[in-house]
């Protein structure tokens, strides 16, 4: 059986043979120059950490180098795994206080989140929890049916309603079911929408209140899926979410497919959100609780 670790340095491959992997050469048994600042200047921000991430993991570097003498480029692997790390908040413990606990999950089109509902309710049963999904992505007869398929697999049943039809309608349902039925988890779908696009953002600030109204205190987490492959283009995706429905957590599918997973430190930096889960492969078990130790190590392993 593969273990954490293994897991993360082969989910996290493409991310460690692109910029990351270039460290291993520059930090090689050569002299720290101007050069060498530069240089990983450069592959920094070429892995996606984002110009103020890079410019504080440098000067946090360069008073390291500076106090403890180094003079070796290869000293400095050590210190850049530490400020790093130090930069990723580990997750919280998830809060399954309330019955049902409702969830909402929001993210563009593409980014995966059907599928990771899906992947979400199979983990969330091995934990022996009883699930209820709501399809409330209702102007896509695709996204419906693709539940429904992943659902039928769970054993889970989905409360949908007709084509085009009010997707507040569709939560609010869902959500009465789910207290009905005493289920532990509610997990509602959402239409995937344009984070640029004002009319629809509206509408999921409509869908969001009318999960209020059906359950005082819900919903009880907003999670966002962030397609991991898009780099800092999710970063503006993730504060036009925040800001609309109150994002409490973040999930990045297709971590496995991106060279660009360096955006996490943006996220973290920029949002204060927590990264909750993280997809490293297409398989249900494939989406996993996100740790920050495993994650450095994965992007520094090459």
């Amino acid at each position: 059986m593969i273990n954490a670790f293994e897991k993360w340095k082969s989910g996290l491959a493409k991310t460690s043979k692109t910029a990351f992997g270039q460290l291993a050469n520059l930090l090689g048994a050569t002299e720290i120059t101007r050069e060498t600042w530069d240089d990983l200047e450069a592959l920094l921000i070429q892995a996606d950490l984002g110009i103020e991430t890079t410019s504080e993991v440098l000067d946090s570097l360069r008073l390291i180098a500076r106090d403890q003498g180094l003079i070796r480029a290869e000293e400095l692997s050590e210190a850049l795994h530490t400020e790093l790390r130090a930069r990723l908040d580990d997750p919280p413990a998830l809060n399954w206080t309330k019955r049902p606990s409702v969830i909402m999950v929001v993210g563009v089109n593409g980014s995966g989140k059907t599928t990771t509902i899906a992947k979400l309710g199979q983990r969330f049963q091995s934990e022996g929890k009883t699930l209820l999904f709501g399809a409330a992505d209702t102007f896509r007869a695709a996204a419906v049916d693709q539940l429904q398929v992943w659902s039928e697999r769970l054993g889970v049943d989905v409360i949908a309603g007709a084509p085009e039809s009010d997707p507040g309608a569709v939560a609010f349902n869902a959500i009465q079911s789910g207290v009905a039925r005493g289920v532990d988890v509610v997990m509602i779908d959402t239409a995937g929408r344009l984070h640029t696009r004002f009319n629809l953002m509206e509408e999921l600030k409509k869908v969001y209140r009318v999960i209020g109204k059906a359950l005082p205190g819900a919903p009880h987490a907003v999670w966002l899926v962030l397609d991991a492959t898009t780099g800092q283009n999710a970063l503006q995706q993730a504060k036009a979410f925040k800001e609309a429905v109150g994002v409490t957590g973040v999930i990045l599918s297709k971590l496995d497919s991106s060279a660009r997973g360096g955006m996490v430190f943006a996220i973290q930096r920029e949002l204060g959100l927590p990264i909750l889960f993280a997809g490293l492969g297409e398989k249900l078990e494939d989406l996993i609780p996100f740790d920050p130790d495993g994650f450095v190590r994965g992007i520094l392993s090459s």
